[in-house]
């Protein structure tokens, strides 16, 4: 005998339902007479916001006290009391807006290859900015002074040292692009390269790191020159026609350049093709029809037997060892400086001008206002009052290249780690921030 659940036959009333059957698939199906649960519509940012988005640059006092009691880098027994990019990290994160962190963010900017690419564009935005000073002031005296063929000799060389500090920045982003060595990852398309791409989570994490890098940039120079430092690195790594940047502020500070200055600041590898097939400035610098010494591809990740004094100071300043900057004579902006010459947030002390002097014969110094007849000669390594460091001199490239190796060098150079306890640190501080009802447990 059937049960009572069953007295109404295929058609038998349940509490929430019943059962009918399909004709089509011949099979009972069970229809529910309670209405559709509503779906929550979660709005999932397919872009990362630009230009827009404003870091914090007025912390109080009591934030100050915060930063330094549970985020500041504690200095290790033995340790130089140095500021490192670690700690000039650690000030962007505090002071960034919530809406574009994001853990992966945190762990990108904690890799040896993230750090390396973020201290090749400390490298060159500094000495751009310091030829575009430079630059300024000779087409200036062009009104009363005359080209020589000398003038096109020292603009070559200008031109040539701010194409291989791009290639140092390309090498490292090319990396990246590829999920190469430690970034591996974080590729769009996963650790084996084999899932769907995920190309609007890899465009949020690109335009945030941007970001990022441009903060941290403008911050290891002083913060000084912030929309110059945007738009150079906005141009690099989008090109002139997705500068999205240049086409919220509308400078055109391209076509107001002289021709001179173009060719030294832009390059002779700038190629100007339809939109589909533009290729970045960066990628250009590496596919360029230039003589490159092809150890700069290298400098950082394989040893190199034999140096030349070129690549031992770009070396210095991409991957060596921070505590050694001052000695060995690079100044990479105000990495490397005594600690106690700036305040929590790393801005100079009133005698911070006073007790830097250079050892060095290059530094990455820009000032703004450097158009004058007083301003310093980038040949000599000298400070104004109103600099902390001095200008950089790069060492010229060797006339004529004495040793070929036997093959090409295999051996990787020894890579300096992150800091594991400040990315701990920040990831659990993001934790708190997105979840503060949670935060006192």
């Amino acid at each position: 005998m059937a049960d009572d659940d069953d007295d109404e036959g295929f058609g038998g009333a349940y509490e929430d339902g019943h059962w009918i059957w399909d004709e089509s698939s011949e099979q009972l199906v069970f229809v529910s007479d309670l209405p559709p649960a509503p779906v929550e519509a979660i709005q999932i940012p397919t872009k990362a916001p630009t230009g827009t988005v404003e870091f914090r640059d007025d912390v109080d006092l009591i934030e100050q006290i915060r930063f330094r009691r549970r985020y500041q880098r504690k200095l290790k027994p033995g340790q130089a009391e140095i500021i490192t990019v670690q700690d000039v990290k650690d000030i962007a994160l505090f002071t960034a807006p919530v809406n574009i962190m994001s853990p992966v963010l945190i762990n990108m900017l904690h890799l040896p290859t993230t750090e390396r690419f973020i201290r090749a564009l400390i490298l060159y935005c500094a000495y751009y900015l310091q030829i575009a000073d430079e630059m300024t002031r000779r087409i200036l005296e062009l009104e009363t002074k005359v080209r020589t063929p000398d003038c096109e000799i020292l603009e070559n060389e200008y031109r040539d040292n701010l194409a291989d500090l791009r290639l140092l920045v390309a090498k490292e982003y090319s990396t990246m692009l590829i999920g190469g060595s430690d970034t591996r990852k974080f590729h769009h398309m996963g650790p084996q390269k084999k899932r769907r791409s995920l190309s609007d989570k890899d465009a949020r994490l690109f335009e945030t790191l941007l970001r990022m890098c441009v903060q941290i940039v403008w911050l290891a120079l002083g913060r000084k020159s912030f929309n110059q430092i945007e738009l150079e690195m906005n141009r690099m790594f989008k090109s002139e026609i997705f500068n999205s940047v240049e086409h919220t502020l509308k400078t055109g500070y391209i076509s107001k350049m002289a021709k001179e200055e173009r060719d030294v600041l832009l390059g002779h590898c700038v190629r100007h093709d339809k939109k589909l097939n533009t290729q970045s400035p960066l990628m250009n610098e590496v596919f360029c029809h230039r003589y490159i010494d092809y150890r700069l591809m290298g400098l950082g990740v394989i040893k190199f037997p034999q140096m030349t004094p070129r690549l031992q100071y770009m070396y210095q300043a991409v991957a060596g060892d921070e505590e050694n900057l001052a000695n060995m004579g690079v100044v990479l902006g105000i990495i490397g400086m005594p600690r106690a010459a700036f305040d929590t947030m790393l801005r100079p002390l009133p005698t911070a001008g006073e007790t830097q002097k250079s050892k060095a014969s290059v530094s990455s110094a820009v000032i703004t206002g450097s158009q004058s007849s007083k301003s310093s000669s980038m040949r000599k390594s000298t400070t104004t009052p109103h600099q902390l460091y001095p200008d950089i001199i790069l060492p010229k490239p060797a006339s004529k290249e004495t040793y070929f190796p036997q093959s090409f060098p295999d051996q990787p150079e020894r890579i300096r780690p992150c800091s594991e306890t400040q990315r701990r640190r920040w990831q659990t501080r993001l934790q708190r921030l997105l979840h503060p009802q949670t935060a006192g447990r």
